[in-house]
């Protein structure tokens, strides 16, 4: 870009931007609809969001949030949006102006389905700036959020559940305690989900919080199928889901493991976690192992003979990785030990 098309361009922000700060409603509404649209549509978008907030644009954006007029809610939310975008800095400078409790008001009382769905997405946006969160979490939004997951579109469901794994996995404090009332939309968008995709990632993410209380454990095992949409996420998922829904089983079985060993080994969990024993992360063979220690039986009368147990592996090993993978992965679960926790299985 050269001089001229430089001096050009911020002689427009600065016009948009007086238009925005100055105009009447429906000034205010079409200078919010060209921020939107320039910020879109310059490949140098980056710089055009950091001019917009130098010109003074984000706090009359944040205040047309609560306007009466039908569209400015709308207009503005679009433009915060697109200024928020990569921008931790105007991230942090929309919630400083206020906008939180406006974004709250739309999700409690807005019944456009279009303003909550937007509505959510600028408090994901805003839940990817460490700083913001505690504000977030203060507003009432962790209801709002839940009640999305539950009842919201479905681009509103994945973004509430996005926004809730930003707030709830956050290190800073506060760290929110979610409602396990949220356990069941969890699981049904789980079962809907591909298990190795990075949305069953935070869906998981979040049911392995909420197996960390007893509250959160019995919300689990009221889910039809809970304890074997899990299982099966640990056969198909990824390795951060896989990782997830082992820990959140493994939370279950050292609340009670004689409550839910049975439970788990029923819903054919062994082959899944003797897989995760050699090739799951670092935390996740250790869950694996862990788990398979709690599941295993205690009594020494059914300890298997060696050669039982050895064909015993192989048999597991080939509804693992298929025949041609299958010796080495026998020897692999024989060497390291791992089917020794399958030994006492019941």
């Amino acid at each position: 870009m050269d001089i001229e098309e430089l001096v050009s361009q911020e002689t427009l922000i600065d016009e948009i931007a007086d238009k925005l700060i100055n105009g009447d409603v429906i000034t205010k509404i079409q200078a919010a609809r060209e921020i939107r649209n320039m910020i879109r549509n310059r490949k140098s978008s980056g710089k055009i969001r950091a001019k917009f907030a130098g010109a003074g644009v984000i706090q009359p954006l944040v205040l047309m949030l609560s306007f009466q007029h039908n569209d400015a809610p709308e207009v503005s939310l679009l433009a915060l949006l697109n200024l928020a975008s990569r921008n931790q800095r105007n991230k942090e400078q929309i919630v400083t102006y206020g906008a939180i409790p406006p974004l709250v008001n739309l999700l409690e009382f807005e019944n456009t389905n279009n303003l909550q769905e937007l509505a959510v997405a600028a408090i994901l946006s805003l839940s990817a700036a460490p700083n913001n969160k505690p504000a977030i979490s203060d507003s009432g939004a962790i209801r709002l959020l839940i009640r999305s997951v539950s009842y919201g579109s479905v681009q509103g469901s994945v973004d509430a559940v996005t926004a809730l794994y930003n707030l709830a996995a956050s290190k800073e404090e506060p760290i929110i305690v979610l409602d396990t009332r949220v356990t069941f939309p969890l699981f049904n968008l789980l079962k809907e989900s591909k298990k190795y995709s990075k949305f069953a990632e935070k869906i998981t993410g979040l049911i392995e919080m909420i197996s960390k209380s007893q509250e959160g454990i019995l919300a689990i095992t009221n889910c039809e199928d809970g304890i074997l949409t899990l299982v099966e996420t640990i056969e198909d998922g990824s390795q951060v889901s896989t990782e997830h829904a082992v820990g959140a089983l493994l939370e279950m079985c050292v609340s009670s493991r004689s409550k839910y060993r049975e439970l788990i080994l029923n819903e054919g969990a062994i082959p899944g976690l003797l897989r995760l024993t050699v090739d799951g992360t670092i935390k996740a063979r250790n869950k694996a192992r862990l788990l398979l220690g709690l599941l295993r039986e205690s009594t020494p009368e059914k300890r298997l003979s060696p050669t039982v147990l050895e064909k015993l592996v192989y048999e597991i090993a080939a509804c693992i990785d298929g025949s041609e993978k299958s010796v080495q992965t026998a020897k692999i679960l024989l060497q390291e030990g791992s089917i020794l926790h399958f030994q006492k299985i019941g």
